[in-house]
């Protein structure tokens, strides 16, 4: 199955999270936090302005994001995982 987001959305998925620390204790599974970054996957064509014209789009397909624990809708796509959201839920690229 193949997603494309409509208007102002994009599709992230999440980065994997460490489950050792630097001091080399694990961390099982149910104690880890979302990772707070992604990658996105694919791209909306833009958000109308008020005047009908297409804006573009700030982030592209590749770019690490960082956004919020609890943003966007959680989809499963052939066994992944992936995030749905508004570009506006996004708070960074991460370069």
């Amino acid at each position: 199955m193949k997603l494309t987001p409509l208007h102002d959305r994009v599709i992230v998925k999440r980065l994997e999270v460490e489950t050792k620390t630097a001091s080399g204790i694990y961390i099982p599974d149910n104690a880890a936090e979302k990772p707070d970054q992604g990658e996105v996957l694919a791209v909306g064509p833009g958000k109308k302005n008020d005047k009908g014209e297409l804006s573009a789009m700030s982030v592209k397909v590749g770019d690490r994001v960082l956004f919020g624990k609890y943003s966007g809708q959680s989809v499963k796509v052939d066994g992944d995982e992936l995030l749905v959201m508004k570009e506006d839920d996004l708070f960074a690229v991460v370069s």
